[in-house]
């Protein structure tokens, strides 16, 4: 007489084993022992890192031979010509690191609707990529540019990447019902540009974009979301992995293409790992990691259309832009942002209790503290002079 034991699922393989109760006894047998599921994640971002490093003067390359450059003017920072296709580095070693884990297995056992959300956000990533970087190769219209985004976010809804909740004060979750599609599609898009608008100093939007995508990660992993902490994983290691040849001095720019990239993951991330769920706070986790690209757009577009401009007319209304225009040099204005990103990363790591997580953003606090302080004294050293 035989007996079938499962011993169900584990991320890497799937085994059933036949025994012999006659013979021997289960409680003997040697488990196979599957893959910890957090070493997927630091494949993930091991392997992004290391072919983003790997592939980024590969691109430089090819767009100085290419001619792709981007040429200073009065609205720019840099002062001599860029290769501005480095998210093809980014997006290649963000993908294929996606792609070498789900092969390693650790995607599997995922339902079929989550199978969908992943595929939305992996098929959304490699859309707004291409829209990228067809206006970094061809210079699109805005307009064209934003129906072709609207139409791809839609999809992407489509797939299950959705807002299906609001948080309202005073009223908890509040089901978005038919207003998802509307409210879906302007958090992908609204975020995918707001990376793209921050992208105006070396190493600005890589590294907020880092941040960010490690704070996910983290909050994902708890939240026990693990597949959207894959993605998150590998967007943080090809995101960091990229500043060293984007921090100023850059020898290289991302472009829309990387931007746009990085704007749509994180934003889709942010749905499928935290929106999802019910839980108030968790709601909440997304627009608060992201929030310093979000304030920043929210006031540009205020201040254009308070002066009767066109919301997507360029200027140098950017926080960035702000802190140059004080005296700042572009390292500590960049260096500022970081730890307001990573302070607003603290308090949602606190926020989604976390152990420890209130201990972090007081160590963020206090990191926030020392940089804004310095801030002031250089800028108060440079009006003096």
């Amino acid at each position: 007489m035989t007996n079938r034991v499962n011993l169900g699922y584990f991320p890497n393989t799937r085994k059933v084993i036949e025994v012999n109760s006659a013979t021997e006894n289960p409680s003997s047998l040697t488990l196979p022992t599957p893959m910890p599921g957090e070493l997927y994640h630091l494949i993930a971002f091991l392997f992004s890192m290391t072919v983003v490093l790997w592939s980024t003067p590969v691109v430089r390359t090819i767009g100085l031979k290419s001619g792709y450059i981007d040429k200073p003017n009065d609205r720019k920072i840099h002062e001599r010509p860029m290769v501005r296709l480095g998210g093809v580095s980014i997006f290649v070693g963000t993908l294929t690191a996606i792609l070498l884990v789900w092969w390693l297995g650790g995607f599997k056992g995922l339902y079929q609707p989550k199978e969908w959300e992943i595929l939305g956000v992996i098929l959304g990533g490699i859309a707004f990529f291409l829209i990228g970087l067809a206006d970094d190769l061809y210079h699109l219209t805005p307009g064209s540019r934003l129906v072709m985004q609207t139409v791809f976010a839609a999809a992407a809804w489509g797939m299950g990447v959705r807002i299906d909740f609001l948080t309202v004060p005073f009223d908890g979750l509040v089901h978005t019902s038919w207003l998802s599609l509307p409210i879906t599609v302007i958090w992908l898009v609204g975020m995918a540009n707001a990376i793209n608008w921050i992208d105006g100093v070396d190493g600005l939007a890589a590294g907020v974009s880092g941040i960010a995508a490690v704070v996910m990660l983290i909050v994902t992993l708890f939240m026990k979301q693990p597949a959207a902490a894959l993605i998150a994983a590998a967007l943080a290691g090809g995101s960091l992995g990229f500043l060293r040849y984007n921090f100023n001095p850059a020898q290289i720019f991302m472009g829309d293409g990387g931007a746009y990239f990085m704007g749509f993951t994180l934003a889709a991330v942010g749905v499928i790992g935290l929106v999802k769920t019910t839980a108030v706070t968790a709601v909440l986790l997304p627009y608060l990691i992201l929030a310093v690209p979000i304030l920043d757009m929210s006031a540009v577009i205020f201040s254009r259309l308070s002066k009767g401009r066109s919301p997507f007319k360029a200027d140098k209304s950017h926080l960035h832009h702000r802190l140059l225009e004080a005296g700042l040099s572009q390292r500590l204005s960049v260096v500022f942002i970081y730890a307001l990103t990573l302070w607003v990363g603290s308090l949602a790591l606190g926020f989604s209790n976390i152990p420890s997580g209130w201990g972090y953003a007081i160590g963020a606090t206090m990191l926030l503290s020392y940089v804004g302080w310095q801030v002031w004294r250089n800028s108060r050293r440079i009006n003096e002079d």
